[in-house]
């Protein structure tokens, strides 16, 4: 009875505004790594942004300052700084220190905005050891600092001025994030991406870390067409100026650009309100839908689709395609694992409408592309129904009892996939000492002889009669490409295991290209992993290290002392014994994985198209580029 008693209004805590972000910031920005630490960055241009769709600011930069201090600035109408009316406090404060208070709610600021529905400024301001703003309006400027949220002197007017603006200049918390380090090409790659979203916006940024600074500006009148053959720059497309779509209805604004390429791939990028939209979502599929009945009306009309014949399927008519959706919404619905997908279901109907009229009249005005694009969507339907029946003796095969996993894979005991995870190894000798060396009752070993096939040029009907894919497929348990089930994986973790050497990054690019391409939720959802073998033995006497780089070694060397120290270079795994790749590589107790992300898998995939594919220009720049990148090159 006692304890009922005590259990009154003063055991309830109450989190007040900021306190609650900097108790549980994962709640407000998904996470404290790397990740949420950019994400930062994005919350602050994501409030320029708006600006920007409301026709008030087309000039963002954004700076990385020595110590990774971050300051973004617009050239917008700059946060008003009047006091609001409920609070009693300037409409800048109240941005930056009360949860939801942006200008995004009840209609009268933004009509469409992106960022964290109006949590963004304030919840950057509460995982900041300090934020500080700048806003010039009204003709003067207007200054305000926070420390970890808190307002540190009322508003001040510093001085006068002609422009308007915003200037956010924070530096991240060390007491939240895991790391404080910001990537150059992470930010880069965002911004531009807001800039291919939004044109005309002039979005900067810079690196002053360095002494030499680094700056890119993002600018495109063009918009999602320069988008589309931005991604599309390094491979052969099958018409030069892509396919554009435009329209407005309901409040909602769609903006489509597709073209074809030679390859047999699809890429759909979809965005809602500037979000990247991972998991798609109502818009993408009121984009396939329209696409697939206009391929078909127009084969039907004009008899390249003979009566006996079936429908080209979806997947057939998006053979090769690069397509990036943005759509703007007034009040967008996230749904989905991670909120990245589209729930509005108005968008399918409308966008479906507004696609279904462009593409049409597209396809009529352009016959010889239509030719084109519909002989590929044949012969794309026809290897479909090649690698349906390949698939089904796959599936046969793949009643997972022991006579139907692959002759090379050596399982492990744990029945739990939770528990268990699967070395894919390169080649057979180091197969060899990774079958002694690992734990059976957790580790699964498959080696994999040679270079896997090349994904990029083969069809799917000719990468299912390739061994190692098939024995891949096997293994992991899950199926392949649109039947693909990520929840029937027999392993929880999928480690590349390759030689530190230039082949062994062409074998670790070729997995992640046929992962990105038809497994694509193991790399989503963080089941793809990189092993790092050591570079280097040093022995000195009984005692013996291993190091992972150059400049581990040479740190190593210093510490020790050089003299009478033995090294040896691994050329590759096999040069290991079993102990040894167990020690340094495969006991999870004192190995390093590196975890594959998305980014990751797309720069793969930008490297193949390069590398792989039919146009000579972007490899010979490639290699120019990157030739004294290279130190240790094994030839």
């Amino acid at each position: 009875m006692d304890n009922e008693q005590n259990y009154g209004a003063s055991e309830i805590q109450v989190l007040e505004g900021l306190e609650a972000v900097r108790k549980r910031p994962g709640m407000y920005i998904g996470t404290t790594s790397s990740r949420g630490l950019h994400h930062l960055v994005y919350e602050i241009v994501d409030n320029s942004i708006d600006e920007a769709l409301a026709g008030y600011c087309d000039n963002i930069e954004v700076s990385i300052l020595k110590d990774n201090i971050i300051r973004v600035r617009d050239n917008g109408r700059g946060i008003p700084t009047g006091m609001h009316p409920k609070m009693n406090k300037p409409a800048v404060e109240v941005v930056f220190t009360v949860l939801h208070a942006g200008g995004k709610f009840g209609g009268g600021g933004y009509k469409v905005s992106g960022g964290l529905h109006g949590v963004g400024a304030s919840v950057v301001n509460a995982l900041s050891e300090y934020l500080e703003v700048e806003v010039r309006r009204d003709g003067k400027v207007h200054n305000q600092r926070y420390e970890r949220g808190m307002v540190m002197h009322d508003m001040k007017v510093t001085g006068e001025s002609k422009t308007t603006g915003t200037i956010v200049t924070f530096k991240p918390d060390a007491e939240i994030f895991e790391t404080l380090e910001y990537e150059y090409d992470i930010l880069a790659q965002r911004l531009r991406e807001l800039a291919f979203l939004n044109k005309g916006i002039r979005i900067t940024i810079r690196d002053e870390r360095e002494e030499e600074v680094r700056e890119e500006v993002f600018h495109y009148e063009g918009g999602l067409r320069e988008f589309v053959k931005y991604v599309n720059r390094k491979k052969d497309v099958v018409h030069e100026e892509p396919i554009y779509i435009e329209g407005l209805k309901d409040d909602v604004m769609v903006e489509i650009s597709l073209q074809y390429n030679t390859g047999y791939t699809e890429n759909i990028l979809s965005f809602a309100n500037n979000i990247d939209t991972t998991e798609g979502g109502t818009h993408v599929v009121g984009f396939k839908s329209a696409l697939t009945r206009v391929v078909n009306d127009y084969a039907r009309k004009y008899n390249i689709l003979k009566e006996s014949e079936k429908n080209l399927s979806g997947e057939d008519t998006r053979e090769g395609i690069t397509a990036i959706i943005s759509v703007k919404v007034t009040e967008p619905q996230f749904e989905g694992q991670t909120k990245t997908k589209l729930g509005n279901s108005e968008v399918r109907g409308i966008v479906e409408n507004i696609c279904g009229d462009k593409i049409s009249s597209f396809l009529e005005e352009n016959p010889h592309v239509s030719k084109i694009i519909i002989e590929k969507s044949l012969m794309a339907s026809r290897a479909r129904e090649a690698a349906r029946k390949a698939r089904e003796l796959t599936r046969r095969k793949n009643v997972l009892d022991s006579m139907s996993l692959p002759g090379k894979l050596a399982d492990c005991s744990e029945k739990d996939p939770k528990l268990c995870e699967v070395y894919l190894v390169e080649g057979d000798s180091a197969g060899g000492s990774a079958k002694q060396g690992r734990s059976r009752a957790f580790q699964a070993i498959l080696p994999l002889r040679g270079k896997i096939l090349n994904v990029e040029k083969q069809r799917i009907d000719k990468i299912l009669v390739s061994d190692e894919i098939k024995n891949m497929i096997t293994a992991f348990g899950a199926g392949i490409g649109d039947e693909f089930d990520v929840s029937k994986i027999r392993y929880d973790k999928i480690i590349i295991m390759t030689d530190a050497d230039v082949d062994g990054a062409h074998i670790r690019t070729l997995l992640l290209t046929f992962f990105f391409r038809y497994m694509r939720p193991l790399i989503d959802e963080g089941h793809v992993y990189i092993a790092q073998p050591p570079l280097y033995k040093l022995s000195k006497g009984k005692n013996m290290w291993y190091t992972y780089s150059d400049d581990e070694r040479d740190a190593k060397l210093d510490e020790i002392g050089r003299e009478g120290v033995e090294i040896q270079r691994y050329k590759g795994l096999g040069e290991m014994n079993a102990e040894q790749l167990w020690d340094t590589t495969m006991n999870p107790d004192t190995r390093t994985l590196l975890r594959a992300t998305v980014a990751d898998a797309i720069a793969a995939d930008d490297i193949f198209s390069v590398l792989m594919g039919d146009k000579v220009e972007p490899r010979r720049e490639f290699i120019k580029e990157n030739a004294k990148r290279v130190h240790n090159l094994d030839i």
